[in-house]
């Protein structure tokens, strides 16, 4: 068997006409697909929901439940909430510079744009409380070369030491060195 792609990511949501309007109207993400249901079709349990899909683009579908009858949503407290979040491409930097205002102008908090070298990025949250990071790539050839040479040293280091390895710290050297300025 061969993966062909995910077929679609899911979430809980607090309200799903909200959810698909606010997805809607800040990232131009299409209303899809809706189904409901009074049972759960894979284990028969009596639990009400609604489950809305929304076209994230190039064949990629994101999918919120909203659960009216349980208890109310809450993130593990013992993962930070930088951690868990979900991450959509953009065409270019000046995109996501424009939609960094854009949503600063709704209101709506964004941390960065932060430099990861191999890609720009913004981060906030949507109106479940889900973490939405929106990235665009500069990386170059080269960059992902010297990456994927040292991907599994890196990983086999981690294992042993639970120490961040130093194999890509030309990554966020620069960043750290203008903050020390």
């Amino acid at each position: 068997m061969q993966i062909r792609k995910i077929h679609h990511v899911a979430y809980r949501c607090r309200d799903a006409r909200e959810t698909v309007e606010w997805y809607g109207r800040h990232l131009g993400m299409k209303f899809v697909l809706a189904i409901a249901e009074d049972r759960v079709p894979s284990t028969h349990e009596p639990d009400p929901y609604m489950h809305v899909f929304l076209d994230a683009g190039q064949g990629n579908v994101l999918a919120f439940f909203e659960l009216p009858k349980a208890p109310p949503m809450s993130r593990d407290a013992n993962t930070p909430d930088w951690v868990q979040h979900i991450a959509f491409e953009v065409g270019s930097v000046e995109e996501l510079e424009a939609t960094r205002a854009r949503l600063e102008a709704a209101g709506i908090a964004v941390v960065g744009i932060t430099d990861h070298a191999i890609f720009k990025s913004i981060y906030f949250f949507d109106p479940n409380g889900h973490r939405v990071e929106l990235a665009a790539n500069t990386a170059t050839p080269e960059m992902m070369q010297r990456l994927d040479e040292v991907k599994w040293e890196m990983l086999d280091e981690w294992s042993r030491t639970k120490r961040a390895p130093k194999h890509a710290a030309w990554m966020h050297e620069r960043e750290f060195e203008a903050a020390a300025e």
